[in-house]
């Protein structure tokens, strides 16, 4: 998204450090690297292994079966699935993403999913976290067809701030992937 904005700035002559960081990974990755552009490397050091520690405990913790099937929509007009750090996130916490061949695409449009396909995988919950919208459930549930799925029955249909979850930072691997936690856990109970 930012592309051209980068592109100006180098143009102009000003050093830029661009990130596009697309997994849990690459947020890990990218906090080593600001730390050491900073001169905060040994601090940037802990930090990620106190993220890893985290995601390894929380992971352990929800390795309960079954697992609920989790369909995460980015946004709602075209359905878009979740990008790949929220798929890893979504199994960290203890579902299964019901998109996992999409979360490898970088670009949203690769991600775009019939409400079909939405409808044949069934999932137990839907999260929506619209970017810069407010996530309607009761558009949600009066798609056509949708009424059968089992979140819609069921009525587990939740949603999560965008700005804890849809950017590569750290507020996704924690508010984030805590919200996701609370949700996948309660599926449970």
């Amino acid at each position: 998204m930012q592309a051209e904005i980068v592109k100006k700035l180098v143009l102009s002559g000003l050093q830029v450090v661009a990130f596009n960081q697309r997994s849990v990974g690459e947020i890990l990755q990218n906090i080593l690297l600001v730390g050491s552009i900073v001169g905060r490397h040994k601090e940037a050091e802990r930090l990620v292994r106190k993220f890893v520690t985290r995601l390894e405990k929380l992971s352990a913790k929800s390795n309960v079966k079954p697992r609920p099937k989790v369909y995460f929509e980015e946004w709602g007009n075209p359905l878009i699935s979740g990008i790949r750090w929220v798929s890893e996130l979504i199994e960290t916490a203890g579902g299964d993403d019901i998109f996992p061949e999409l979360r490898a695409h970088h670009d949203a449009k690769k991600r775009i999913v019939p409400p079909e396909e939405v409808i044949k995988r069934n999932p137990d919950i839907i999260i929506g976290s619209w970017c810069g919208k407010k996530f309607k459930q009761d558009e949600v549930r009066k798609r056509k067809g949708w009424e059968n799925i089992s979140a819609i029955k069921n009525n587990r249909l939740y949603e999560i701030n965008s700005s804890i979850i849809l950017q590569p930072g750290p507020a996704a691997l924690t508010d984030g992937l805590d919200a996701l936690a609370k949700i996948i856990q309660s599926w449970h109970s």
